[in-house]
């Protein structure tokens, strides 16, 4: 029976439900749940915005776009938002899906961090970024309604989110603090890591071994 939370069905069919499987295994509660608020925040303000998705392929940039924090998939040698996409993409093809639909949703997750970009994209790659916004930033919560909010939530809670959201991310990223450059991540590794020191892009520059 397909279950509908908020009025979104969740699909139902064998891709959806291996990579339901997938994530269970490797991610913790708190980034499943996340995942899960994320494709339904994505999916109701795509509803809100004439907005139409694959929901198979919207399912899987959600509940993978944080496998690169788990210890599981994570890597030391390049950003997490990338871990998380190459799993999508090599799932997704595995699964039968078109190296254009597996591109899709890998831009969706590698880029679900960096502002101003995604949305110029396609439907799926687009809405990752939407529904992650509204879960970790609170962003445009007015096109979504109490009623829906309340029944994301009852499904999927999140106690003391924003802390633990936070503490993942720190452990996701603090041993690869240089994958941080020119991203919002180096806030969270300022915040919680001691003796970590951003990059500055204008150090770099001004620095570089080009002669003045």
């Amino acid at each position: 029976m397909t279950e509908t939370i908020a009025g979104v069905e969740i699909p139902d069919t064998e891709l959806a439900r291996d990579a339901t499987e997938l994530v269970r295994k490797a991610a913790p509660p708190l980034l499943y749940d996340h995942s899960r608020r994320v494709f339904l925040f994505a999916s109701l303000k795509g509803r809100f915005r004439g907005i139409a998705v694959d929901p198979e392929l919207l399912y899987v940039g959600a509940m993978f776009h944080d496998l690169g924090l788990t210890e599981q998939y994570r890597r030391a040698d390049q950003r997490f938002e990338v871990d998380g996409a190459d799993v999508a993409r090599d799932f997704l093809l595995d699964h039968g899906r078109s190296a254009a639909d597996a591109r899709a949703v890998w831009l969706g997750i590698a880029l679900h961090t960096t502002p101003g970009i995604p949305n110029h994209l396609e439907a799926e790659t687009a809405l990752v970024s939407l529904g992650v916004e509204t879960d970790v930033l609170g962003m445009d919560l007015d096109q979504v309604t109490a009623e829906e909010i309340a029944a994301v939530v009852a499904a999927h809670p999140r106690p003391n989110f924003k802390q633990n959201i936070l503490a993942a991310f720190t452990e996701g990223m603090q041993d690869r603090p240089d994958t941080t450059f020119g991203t919002m991540n180096d806030d969270v590794l300022a915040h919680f890591v001691p003796g970590f020191a951003r990059a500055d892009f204008v150090d770099i520059i001004n620095g570089s071994a080009w002669p003045e």
